[in-house]
């Protein structure tokens, strides 16, 4: 009948082409073979003041599993005097700016791989630095360390270094041999810019770095604590860790910091372009 029909609360769960999943040309026999991606999707948005995000997990054929936010919305302006360039901000109109800002998300990773067991490693990509194994120069191999305890396992990201965490299960293996894991695969990010004397630091501590790694505690669900906008400051993460519980082979959260530097632009006027973290 062309009526509205309202669904309160929902998330939206679609499949979706994905581009190419796998291609190879045999240059021999001229023979091509290629095959297509598929995703599954599970998404929703929050309007937040000005802004929206949208949270989207994706399930793909391959076993990968990708979380990305996608934002967008009205950035936050205010008026300046004709002839002004702001240090602060973007003239994204004549007398109007937009001023730089960040978006800060934390998501929580209650890890259960092949079990309750759980250990977590970085693994970077360093070189050989052996002569007698690396006679040429052009050896390297992914270095595991594990991180055994909640301080040391406060990171953040090296793309140097191609640096990713893996959450094993120590007592399990693949048909390789191998313990079962996960990779954390950290995309775009930042940290938080603010001073360690700011209000956003104190409350928001969990910004300054991006892998945080606990034991299980069922009341231990945000990062920031429970009530954060009156806060005096150091609530959730870093007043839990600061105990430096053991977080090796046992029941364990990972916790991942996502940071958006916004530069604003005159394109970004007077709705914003989707941009994407994850």
């Amino acid at each position: 009948r062309g009526e509205v029909h309202k669904i309160k609360n929902a998330v939206c769960l679609h499949e979706e082409d994905a581009g190419i999943l796998w291609k190879h040309t045999d240059w021999r026999t001229e023979e091509c073979e290629v095959r297509r991606s598929r995703r599954l999707v599970i998404s929703f948005f929050s309007t937040v003041g000005n802004y929206e995000y949208g949270f989207f997990w994706y399930f793909y054929r391959d076993g990968n599993i990708q979380y990305e936010v996608k934002l967008t919305g009205l950035v936050n302006t205010s008026a300046v005097a004709p002839g002004v360039v702001p240090k602060y901000g973007t003239l994204i109109a004549p007398q109007l700016v937009a001023t730089i800002h960040q978006h800060i998300f934390n998501v929580r990773l209650d890890m259960t791989v092949d079990g309750p067991a759980n250990s977590v490693y970085e693994v970077d990509i360093v070189p050989e630095e052996d002569d007698e194994l690396n006679p040429h120069g052009n050896a390297f191999y992914a270095k595991n360390t594990l991180l055994s305890t909640e301080k040391a396992a406060q990171r953040v990201i090296d793309p140097f270094a191609s640096r990713y965490w893996k959450i094993t299960n120590p007592s399990k293996t693949n048909a390789m041999g191998y313990p079962t894991a996960y990779k954390l695969m950290p995309g775009e990010n930042s940290l938080l810019m603010a001073k360690a004397s700011s209000s956003v630091s104190k409350r928001a501590t969990y910004g300054t770095k991006h892998l945080w790694v606990t034991p299980y505690e069922e009341a231990e669900m945000y990062p920031a604590g429970d009530y954060p906008n009156q806060h005096a400051g150091g609530a959730g993460l870093p007043a839990w860790t600061e105990a430096d519980r053991a977080v090796e082979n046992t029941d364990l959260i990972v916790w991942h910091t996502l940071a958006h530097c916004h530069m604003p632009r005159a394109e970004d006027w007077p709705v914003m372009p989707v941009a994407t973290l994850g």
